[in-house]
């Protein structure tokens, strides 16, 4: 008598990656111990009314930050791993208005044991969700807006608010000569929200503002083993900062790089925080309209 075939069943969960560390060098690691070992997960004692702000972006080889006017065609398997494993360790995460329309935003954090690891560490069940926008131009149905269970901060020099939503929502306004003063902003979410450690998903136009204003610390970058081509005057093309050229250029200092299937993940400390002038706003004030945030930057 034959014997039935057992039922395959569910297959196993796909086994976290191990990055290669090329600096500082050291054994394979995956995203979890790299976090641990970046020392995220701390919050030490400050003086500083301003949370320490990291941004994290992923472009090709050639610069472009999106492809199709998204950033997913350029991101892999090992960057998505390190875009959650950041935000679990993140306060807050920060994002322009355009990038949460065009990518569609939902959750910052919907996996449980992720959740339960960050409340083993005595932060909240996930970050406060941060939208950057002028004009508040946002429709209500985008998935972290009708989720009832996201908390969310509007971020906008305007006096509006949104109609009525799902999720439970709160404004930060911050206005100067009407533009958002982000370092107002960002002093805001440390104070009245205990932001210690913000996370900035992009888009290109934010990433800028912060970069002009001296207002970030950290750069993290993935750099996705690809070519695409095309113009950046287009708006197709854009890089991880996007609008006005600074007054100089802005060195940095190459903290980490990792390797992972020749996707390099490089973290960059900013050594010359006084960037600041030119036509790229220094003071940390960015345009009243959400024109700045048209195109995504998350990376994935």
């Amino acid at each position: 008598m034959a014997v039935q075939a057992e039922h395959n069943p569910s297959p196993e969960p796909e086994r976290p990656v191990r990055l290669r560390r090329l600096l500082p060098p050291g054994d394979p690691a995956t995203v979890a111990e790299i976090v641990e070992q970046l020392g995220l997960w701390q919050r030490p004692v400050s003086a500083s009314p301003l949370p320490r702000v990291l941004l994290n972006m992923v472009s090709t080889v050639d610069g472009r930050a999106t492809i199709g006017g998204r950033s997913g065609p350029i991101s892999d398997r090992a960057d998505r791993e390190l875009f959650h494993g950041l935000r679990t360790a993140a306060d807050a995460i920060l994002v322009g208005a355009g990038t949460v329309r065009t990518e569609r935003y939902g959750r910052i954090i919907r996996d449980e044991e992720r959740r339960r690891l960050r409340a083993e560490r005595g932060l909240s069940d996930e970050p406060l969700a941060c939208i950057v926008s002028g004009r508040l131009a946002l429709d209500i149905d985008i998935p972290l807006l009708a989720d009832p269970q996201a908390r969310v901060v509007i971020v906008t020099p305007s006096p509006a608010s949104l109609p009525a939503t799902a999720a439970h929502v709160e404004y930060v306004r911050a206005e100067r000569e009407g533009h958002l003063d982000l370092a107002a902003a960002l002093s805001e979410l440390r104070s009245r929200f205990g932001v210690q450690l913000l996370l900035c998903e992009g888009g290109p136009h934010l990433s800028l503002a912060l970069v002009a204003a001296g207002l970030l610390d950290e750069l993290f970058i993935s750099l996705s083993p690809r070519l695409a081509g095309g113009e950046a005057a287009s708006g197709e093309a854009l890089r991880i900062l996007a609008g006005p050229e600074l007054e100089r250029p802005l060195e940095l200092g190459l903290l980490g790089a990792l390797e992972y299937d020749s996707q390099l993940f490089l973290r960059y400390g900013l050594s010359d925080r006084a960037c600041a002038g030119g036509s790229a706003t220094g003071s940390g004030s960015v345009a009243g309209g959400d024109s700045e945030e048209r195109s995504p930057g998350a990376s994935g």
